[in-house]
């Protein structure tokens, strides 16, 4: 795996900035995106500027690449999915608090309308 998602010496620094710092900003983010109402794409777009964000920090922190796309796209993939799964957990959420005659929780990322069998 060393080399392949992650270019510093320790597995630590990679968890360390781009699963804890990264991705907990990914989360809010998606969150904030959600409460919004904003559009999905608006998230992406948002994403993929933290994504260089995140890659500075390694650059800055841990002399890691600034512009090296592979490691560009393994953080940014990473924030991605950390993202929407906020954007999700909280869309769900409003969806069923704010329309609870219409709809109902099918699971912590996904509603349906009430009554129904989809």
């Amino acid at each position: 795996m060393d080399g392949l998602i992650y270019e510093e010496s320790s597995v630590w620094s990679f968890l360390f900035v781009t699963i804890l710092l990264g991705g907990g900003a990914a989360w809010a983010t998606g969150r904030m995106a959600a409460l919004e109402w904003r559009p999905y794409p608006v998230l992406v777009v948002q994403l993929l500027l933290l994504g260089l964000g995140v890659r500075f920090v390694h650059h800055a922190l841990f002399s890691g690449s600034m512009f090296s796309l592979q490691y560009y796209l393994v953080d940014t993939l990473i924030l991605l999915v950390l993202g929407s799964l906020g954007f999700r957990y909280t869309r769900t959420s409003q969806m069923v608090r704010q329309y609870h005659w219409l709809y109902e929780r099918v699971s912590p990322l996904s509603w349906r309308e009430r009554g129904g069998q989809s």
